[in-house]
């Protein structure tokens, strides 16, 4: 596995105190991103699946709360064979495991028989919109959802929120979410920042992406008027 960074979190990478590591490598290229340095994968630290599994045992006093291990990224699902390994095997172990995916790889599905939290961004409705942001489109993103609404498996959707993207019409979100069973189903909205932009080599592309109370208020008022479950963590 490649590694860019890693360290305890609590609660905001899935429940209760957690260990996470952020894989390095990406294939989207949102112009938001809070960690521009893990899009490149081939930066970070190299570690075998072995080296993983034994420093996450070692950790076990850690995951209190109900807490375990989280995968992001960058995009974690990009290290697909990898990752599965060290899934299966903090399964072996009685380890709580997460991930956080931008939802986009066809093989996630291969990978949540051993995932006990899934946390999956939504970031647009529109596909064109999104390719236009990010580099790519949401079908298989929507695929995934679809699959995880008929099999009933947990599912943890995160939306930001950025102005001039997908502040202004929220009712789209709305639109293609309650044509589906979400009783399985959390969302969360996540207001623009800037936690990331002095990170960029490259140009900040992003000129006046804060949202007001107001839109989010919106957001919340839309999505609770379809019986949408929102939380805040």
């Amino acid at each position: 596995m490649i590694v860019f960074q890693k360290g305890f979190n609590f609660s905001q990478d899935g429940p209760g105190n957690r260990l996470v590591y952020h894989l390095s490598g990406c294939n989207m290229s949102c112009i938001w991103c809070s960690n521009p340095e893990g899009m490149d994968k081939g930066v970070g630290d190299h570690y075998s699946t072995e080296q993983i599994l034994d420093e996450c045992n070692r950790c076990r006093p850690m995951f209190f709360s109900g807490g375990g291990v989280t995968f992001t990224g960058g995009e974690a699902t990009l290290q697909h064979q990898e990752l599965l390994c060290v899934l299966k095997g903090l399964k072996n172990m009685g380890i709580h495991t997460a991930i956080e995916t931008n939802g986009t790889s066809k093989r996630l599905p291969e990978l949540l028989e051993w995932v006990d939290y899934l946390i999956m961004d939504f970031k647009h409705y529109d596909s064109e919109v999104l390719k236009k942001y990010t580099g790519v489109g949401n079908e298989t993103v929507m695929h995934n959802f679809e699959l995880n609404c008929k099999s009933g498996r947990q599912q943890h959707i995160r939306i930001p929120i950025i102005n001039g993207i997908n502040s202004d019409y929220p009712q789209g979100f709305v639109q293609y979410f309650s044509r589906f069973n979400t009783d399985n189903t959390v969302f969360e909205f996540l207001p623009y920042h800037e936690y990331g932009k002095g990170k960029w080599k490259d140009e900040y592309k992003v000129k006046n992406g804060f949202i007001t109370k107001e839109v989010l208020q919106s957001f919340t008022e839309v999505f609770n008027s379809h019986g949408l479950k929102i939380i805040k963590t």
